[in-house]
């Protein structure tokens, strides 16, 4: 295979992986980076959903500890059967309205006044989010979450499929908005996306299966990797920011980010594909 095309994977792993779990938007990242690169083909969308469950990967390697004590712990514990509820109580909605709108928003959404509003529009709401008083936080842990949370930020999750908005942003604001704690939230949302991108990922493959063939392996191969390591290097580096800092710099980075994507957009610099 094409060295140059390696190249063009190994970047886009290093995008995937870095932009996933941060309220910055992985997919509008992507879109972007594959149109500099020349790789905004039917085959490259797919392979751009692929790459995240090498990301998915470094979220389950940092959090191995709590998933395998839960699962060791369901036959008998009460505790870890709620969170295992609540972790699937999060993931219904998104699979229920992906499959009943993800042609719809594919189709009509995925423009630059679309992405560029929503990266603005986010970075709004995370400014709010963040100056509100700490006396609204009500969840301070994961595991004191009951059903109802759960589907509220399941539900919140669904905004994502919105191309711009970010699943992490999503999830981790949502749940601040909803009462949850910083550190609650951000832990929710990659529990959450444990089997959210990985079902995205398999559904993809699975259902574009006619677009690859085994020539593609190393392409796919290179992004998952480096997907993984920049993936797993974020997500302990988030865990220690979050503990002393607030998403703001986040907020005026997708403020920042949208006015470039209008810039590049209406330029002629990015074609952005449908």
């Amino acid at each position: 295979m094409d060295s140059l095309l390696l190249l063009k994977a190994a970047v886009m792993g290093l995008v995937e992986g870095l932009t996933e779990f941060l309220p910055i938007s992985s997919t509008g990242h992507l879109i972007l980076a594959g149109s500099l690169l020349g790789l905004d083909g039917e085959k490259d969308k797919v392979f751009d959903i692929a790459i995240q469950t090498g990301a998915i990967l470094a979220v389950i390697i940092v959090y191995w500890q709590k998933i395998r004590s839960t699962i060791q712990a369901l036959p008998h514990s009460a505790a870890a059967q709620r969170f295992a509820f609540n972790v699937f109580i999060g993931f219904v909605p998104a699979v229920i309205l992906g499959l009943l709108l993800g042609k719809a928003i594919k189709a009509h959404l995925f423009t630059p006044g679309v992405v560029a509003s929503t990266f603005i529009v986010g970075g709004l709401i995370i400014l709010w989010a963040e100056r509100r008083p700490a006396s609204t936080v009500r969840i301070h842990e994961v595991e004191d979450m009951r059903g109802r949370d759960a589907l509220k930020v399941g539900l919140v999750q669904c905004l994502a499929m919105i191309p711009g908005t970010s699943r992490s942003g999503a999830t981790i604001i949502g749940g601040m908005l909803l009462g949850l704690s910083r550190k609650a939230a951000t832990d929710f949302s990659f529990y959450l996306a444990i089997p959210t991108l990985i079902g995205a990922g398999a559904y993809s493959l699975y259902k574009e299966r006619a677009l690859l063939s085994m020539a593609d392996a190393p392409m796919f191969a290179v992004g998952l990797v480096v997907s993984f390591i920049s993936a797993w290097v974020c997500v302990r580096w988030l865990l220690r920011f979050i503990s002393s800092h607030s998403f703001e710099v986040f907020a005026w980075y997708r403020i920042v980010f949208g006015l470039v994507v209008l810039g590049t957009s209406y330029s002629g610099l990015v074609t952005w594909a449908a």
